[in-house]
């Protein structure tokens, strides 16, 4: 079996021109997408599927038009968290019709296309000693049909929730040259921002602007304080969000907590965070 450094050219297969006409696409396609914000972290279990689901929601109510693109692909759970788990895509033209939530979130998540829920996404790689550079690009490539072929339609932001790992921030920044801002995400545990220092480090490094931290599950560890971490860094600090078991209820029911319980601190945190960020897109160059 020829490896692909056996091959002279590309084999015939184009694979170039197929990536180039993908990318054309997708820019077309987020051309009626106003912002595109990444939720990162770096750090897994700091909450940042639910923070993200959750602003999604926030924004909604404001009256904003919302997509949330999950692209946690080996780990996805928005459609569980956002109540569109099961629903049946719809494709049309070659175009797929993301399903939308009560509140009009649309939702594109690979949750949607596995066949069960022991199913585990897998990528086959020609050669064992080739699988992670392998996986790697189709992951990305994965990344970017779902840009490319949802039908996001006129959005004024789309929030894309990026799995734990400082490096799937640059990929995502090389798919999306448009970026609009990053959100990072930790919570009060030195080893989270351990890792979320690196992260912050990576996002300063891409071409779209910090638009600021947030402190998730803030009174449930006694750790450092989040605001230092974005003083030291240098970004903005857009608030935290107190600890609250009903929200983990509320995103396994794939309720929209900010609104079914708005009374709670935790909600008013979250609205609070998500007016931050629309005053920190409001507030970009032209």
């Amino acid at each position: 079996m020829k490896r692909y450094k056996d091959i002279a050219g590309d084999g015939g297969s184009n694979i170039a021109g197929q990536v180039e006409a993908q990318q054309g696409r997708l820019k077309q396609r987020l051309e009626s997408v106003r912002a595109v914000v990444a939720i990162v972290s770096g750090k897994g279990g700091v909450g940042k599927s639910a923070l993200t689901a959750n602003l999604a929601c926030c924004f909604a109510l404001d009256g904003w038009k919302v997509g949330v693109l999950d692209a946690d692909l080996n780990g996805p759970t928005q459609a569980k968290v956002l109540g569109v788990r099961g629903r049946r895509l719809v494709i049309a033209d070659g175009v797929v019709e993301p399903p939308s939530t009560e509140l009009g979130v649309k939702v594109m998540s690979m949750d949607l296309l596995l066949p069960t829920d022991a199913a585990p996404l897998t990528w086959d790689a020609p050669i064992q000693d080739e699988a992670h550079t392998w996986r790697g690009a189709m992951e990305a490539n994965a990344l970017r049909e779902f840009l490319a072929d949802t039908n996001w339609g006129a959005l004024d932001v789309l929030l894309l929730d990026l799995p734990p790992g400082t490096d799937r921030l640059s990929t995502i920044a090389s798919l999306v040259p448009s970026l609009s801002g990053i959100v990072v995400v930790t919570i009060p545990s030195d080893v989270s921002h351990l890792v979320v220092r690196r992260s912050i480090t990576v996002a300063a490094n891409t071409r779209a602007p910090v638009l600021g931290l947030v402190e998730n599950m803030a009174g449930l560890f006694m750790g450092p304080d989040g605001a230092k971490l974005a003083a030291d860094a240098g970004i903005p600090f857009l608030g935290s969000v107190p600890f609250d078991q009903a929200l983990a209820v509320a995103c396994d029911q794939g309720d929209p907590f900010v609104a079914s319980a708005a009374e709670r601190a935790c909600a008013i945190a979250l609205r609070g965070i998500a007016d931050g960020i629309r005053t920190a897109l409001a507030a970009r160059p032209a």
